[in-house]
């Protein structure tokens, strides 16, 4: 199966970039978002990157101008979806919005049409059943910022097809991806497990008195090499993210462990969620809207 037209559905932080990417790999591309303003936005920063792009030579302003001559954005997921051969779903990480998503997905778009959820933890078993066609679904979780990051876990789960996997994998490598394909699936897939426990772990010795964030992220990039500390990397993703992802997490095991804590918890009533609003544990001067 070739893919030509790719549609993603939601204009956040990552699903703006993944589109993007979409288009500079030659796909024609359609991004939806049941939001003028956030099409409007997600529009305005994808300029604003590509003009550093450009500036940098990462890519020629040629380039550039095809790239958005194949990106169209529309509010209306029919419109965006009818002749889509690959559709990937980047709205919040909330098991009956994506449910009721690709409830909607499955009536529009052609029979051929390949699903894919870019959710960060939510297998795509889960969401298979809200289809007619569990065999053309399956995870593609693009890591935060797609633009910038070379990671694409391709999750298998056992009612997805091997072509389902092939085309998903050959569309990474055409995005100039490094896919890596889960034979199987697992919530929170490979990397955010790794993830998860490193940040549960310091949200523990935090909420125990055994050390303030700052201190506990200056020994994580002093002493492991880590590029950034979990405090500020759950800053950086999103506090709102990381909350409903621990959400789903406690809805799937019954685990109390897997609860979100007791200060994300405060945040997200608080509305610090980092720094998209200009304060989660960290406090920043110029937030950046998702």
């Amino acid at each position: 199966m070739t893919i030509k037209n790719l549609a993603v559905v939601g204009a956040g932080s990552m699903g703006h970039q993944i589109a993007m990417l979409g288009a500079i790999a030659g796909y024609e591309t359609k991004l939806q978002d049941i939001s003028q303003e956030s099409l409007e936005k997600a529009e305005a920063k994808l300029a604003g990157i590509m003009d550093k792009w450009v500036k940098k030579e990462k890519i020629s302003k040629a380039a550039r101008e095809e790239a958005f001559t194949r990106l169209h954005f529309t509010t209306e997921l029919e419109e965006a979806v009818a002749g889509a051969d690959l559709v990937i779903e980047a709205v919040v990480e909330k098991l009956d919005v994506k449910r009721q998503v690709f409830a909607k997905l499955d009536e529009y778009a052609p029979s051929h049409t390949i699903f894919a959820t870019n959710s960060s933890t939510i297998v795509s078993s889960l969401i298979a059943d809200a289809t007619s066609r569990p065999e053309k679904m399956c995870n593609m979780h693009f890591f935060f910022p797609p633009l910038v990051m070379d990671c694409v876990e391709v999750v298998k789960g056992e009612h997805t097809s091997e072509e389902t996997v092939t085309v998903a994998m050959k569309v990474c490598e055409e995005m100039n991806r490094t896919a890596v394909l889960l034979q199987k699936e697992i919530s929170g897939f490979i990397a955010n497990r790794i993830l998860f426990a490193i940040q549960k772990e310091a949200m523990s010795l935090y909420e125990g008195g055994y050390a303030d964030y700052e201190d506990i992220d200056k020994i994580i990039k002093k002493a492991l090499n880590h590029p950034i500390g979990p405090f500020e990397l759950m800053d950086l993703s999103g506090i709102d993210v990381g909350y409903y992802v621990m959400q789903q997490q406690y809805q799937e095991t019954g685990d109390p462990k897997d609860r979100p804590s007791k200060t994300l918890e405060e945040k997200m009533k608080a509305g610090e969620l980092g720094r998209k609003t200009g304060k989660g544990f960290y406090t920043y001067e110029n937030p950046v809207k998702s």
